[in-house]
């Protein structure tokens, strides 16, 4: 089992979503044939014939995210999508499969697998060679785990308790510590502020994994994007296959809104390490924003453009304050966090957060300068062709059109919007999304610092 991986989603900072995610936004250099049709199932499909290299890369998300899970039942998305390859029930006149059939049936082609959540989808992917024999077999398997997971009791009791080990230790950790306070204090009781917990993933049974899944892995609910060595026909025929037998499923519930903050919050968490470990920033943007470039440039002049960022000159080359500081906007389906992160000695931490927040209200309220903005969008774009130079990369930005109902030209036209951007636009951009006086700061670290930080 994936214990590792489930951790990461239920409980991780949130820098590690942020890097699959820009991952996922970056361009192509020519115009991809992208097709997409709504299969019988309906499932979205997104789909784009390359005959580069004799491989199927498959990922298929779900709207089964942890904004999902129930009150006190927080993992249950998560421990629902590490489970589905545990088991497979008998079905098609197959015999059922345990977890180490399943990997062995994988293994024996080698094809690879995964399943995870986070807060948004739940995700399974598969590569596999694409010549028919391989793929069929792989194929056979993951639909037969896919549409009719057996969730083992067995297994399930194991992983909770691995992955309880697993929380309890982690949440020792200053940097879970801050991440976990500064969703709550954010997000409130959205579900995007919820972290599961010892106690909510103890509480975890079968019949909840099953309804969960019943509930929410509909192909109404899911997109399918195909990556590789195979024509539409073959394309449309695999789609049937791994979702015809999906449950029906429910249409999602509305979500409630993500609210803005009225002012600002500062928690103070006293822990033993030397380091204080400090987190700023708000709620900010939806992945479909109209401000989704705007931002993305700024950013990468404000701290996401690493040495050459203004946050790591400021803080980092000319005081000495920190080995790094970083900014990061991770838009989700609803407005997802803006975040500034350290680590500082403890004596240095008021001369560091003072730094930060007078270089982000700087920053909002003038943007870059001309010279700044000319660096970071020829930065962003000479850097796509690594982005984007093998077929994993082409599948997770595909995939991530068809998740977040982005337009089919997306990527065709991403250097465009990016060359595009103006000083004036940065500007608006930011002062419509952060408030710097309404922002969220977690400081965890030595109890005698918290009197020198507060704003």
């Amino acid at each position: 089992m994936k214990i590792a991986a489930l951790f990461r989603v239920i409980a991780a900072p949130a820098w590690a979503t942020v890097v699959a995610l820009s991952a996922i936004a970056t361009p192509a250099h020519a115009a991809l044939p992208i097709q997409q049709w709504t299969a019988p199932s309906g499932a979205k499909v997104m789909f784009v014939e390359s005959r580069s290299i004799p491989m199927l890369d498959i990922n298929i998300d779900f709207d089964a995210g942890s904004r999902y899970d129930p009150p006190g039942r927080d993992g249950l998305a998560a421990v629902t999508a590490d489970l589905l390859d545990a088991g497979a029930l008998a079905a098609g006149g197959q015999p059922g499969l345990n977890e180490a059939q399943i990997a062995d049936r994988f293994a024996d082609v080698g094809a690879m697998s995964s399943t995870s959540a986070g807060r948004d989808a739940a995700t399974v992917t598969i590569r596999t060679l694409s010549a028919a024999p391989e793929r069929q077999a792989a194929l056979a398997a993951l639909a037969q785990f896919l549409q009719h997971p057996a969730f083992p009791e067995a297994v399930l009791k194991r992983e909770k308790s691995r992955l309880i080990a697993s929380i309890a230790e982690a949440d020792t950790k200053p940097e879970v510590i801050a991440q976990k306070a500064f969703r709550r204090a954010m997000y409130g009781s959205h579900p995007y502020g919820a972290s599961a917990t010892a106690k909510s993933v103890g509480s975890l049974t079968r019949d909840d994994l099953v309804a969960f899944y019943r509930k929410t892995y509909s192909p109404r609910r899911a997109v399918v994007t195909l990556v590789g060595d195979i024509d539409r026909a073959e394309a449309e025929r695999i789609v049937a296959q791994l979702t015809a037998g999906l449950p029906t499923g429910s249409p999602p519930p509305a979500m409630p809104p993500v609210a803005k903050l009225a002012n600002a919050v500062q928690i103070d968490l006293p822990h033993p390490a030397e380091q204080a470990h400090i987190l700023i920033g708000q709620p900010a943007i939806e992945r479909a924003d109209p401000d989704y470039f705007p931002l993305l440039v700024g950013n990468y002049v404000l701290g996401g453009g690493g040495f050459v960022s203004r946050l790591t000159s400021e803080v980092r080359e000319k005081r000495g304050l920190t080995y790094g500081v970083t900014s990061y906007f991770m838009p989700q389906l609803q407005p997802g966090p803006f975040e500034i992160g350290l680590q500082t000695r403890r004596e240095q931490a008021p001369e560091a957060l003072k730094v930060v927040r007078a270089t982000l209200d700087k920053f909002v309220a003038e943007g870059p300068t001309d010279s700044e903005l000319k660096a970071a969008k020829d930065n962003l774009v000479n850097g796509f062709p690594l982005r984007l130079d093998s077929n994993r990369k082409l599948l997770a930005n595909v995939a991530a059109i068809g998740f977040y109902g982005l337009p089919l030209n997306y990527l065709d036209t991403w250097t465009e919007k990016v060359t595009a951007v103006t000083v004036a636009d940065i500007r608006a951009a930011f002062a419509r999304h952060l408030q710097p006086d309404r922002m969220v700061t977690v400081v965890v670290g030595p109890g005698d610092v918290f009197k020198a930080v507060s704003r």
